[in-house]
């Protein structure tokens, strides 16, 4: 009796640690390739888990933040899933290496085509954005999950800082210090970087050239000298027997 005490009291413990740290419920959310620095550029993976077990995902729409529009935002082809990209006006026009941009992009959907999101996988969807505002800490990406069933998941809900996490929480991107190292630099630095290491590898294949040619340039006189050497050994070794048979005669 005392055995089935303990043993009851056990499943009851082990219950409550099951339930308590149970898996939080997965969602829509967002994560740099890298780092996103404030002021460069990044690519970004909006990850998108399907939490149902008889429904599959089918489409996702991503709102990008009004207050901080980027100038560039360009998706990466998925397999499987067809892309629309929404832009809308600008109240105050961008300004971008010297030109100015009046409108950016509020929304990119993707929708199934031949391909979908089954219970138990995700699917990354990447985006290259830029440039990211140097005077913001964080963006919101507001974010709608549709599935074959018709149910609709509206992960819009803002966290608080130091606030209990939403039941459907937006996707949050955390934007690092803007670093002189490139990762994640402007385009103009990019775009100098590139230029600096094709100066780079041009000025090593015109060396890798010119040794090349100094090479069989050498090869050239080395094989040159050694058929001379031969040469004149065949002639020395002719001269040695007809003098020798000059004397025998």
């Amino acid at each position: 009796m005392k055995l089935s005490r303990i043993a009851l009291a056990g499943g009851v413990a082990a219950s409550t640690v099951l339930l308590v740290a149970g898996p939080a419920a997965a969602h829509v959310s967002v994560q740099p390739v890298g780092e996103a620095a404030k002021g460069g550029y990044a690519t970004l993976n909006f990850k998108v888990p399907n939490e149902r077990d008889q429904a599959s995902t089918v489409k996702l729409e991503v709102n990008f933040p009004a207050d901080h529009p980027l100038s560039s935002v360009t998706p990466q082809a998925v397999p499987g899933w067809d892309i629309k990209i929404d832009k809308s006006k600008l109240d105050k026009p961008l300004e971008v290496h010297g030109k100015k941009i009046t409108e950016a992009v509020s929304k990119v959907t993707w929708t199934a085509d031949d391909s979908e999101i089954a219970p138990g996988y995700f699917q990354q969807f990447p985006v290259s954005v830029g440039a990211l505002p140097e005077d913001a800490d964080q963006l919101v990406f507001k974010a709608i999950q549709t599935y074959d069933n018709k149910e609709v998941v509206r992960w819009i809900e803002e966290p608080t800082e130091g606030g209990e996490e939403p039941d459907s929480p937006a996707p949050v991107l955390k934007l690092s210090a803007a670093s002189d190292d490139h990762h994640g630099g402007s385009a103009a630095d990019d775009a100098k970087e590139g230029d600096d290491h094709k100066a780079a590898d041009t000025a090593a294949s015109t060396k890798e050239t010119h040794a090349a040619a100094s090479s069989s340039s050498s090869d050239t006189t080395a094989r040159t000298l050694g058929i001379i050497g031969i040469v004149i050994g065949v002639a020395g070794v002719a001269f040695g027997v007809l003098a020798g048979r000059r004397r025998s005669a």
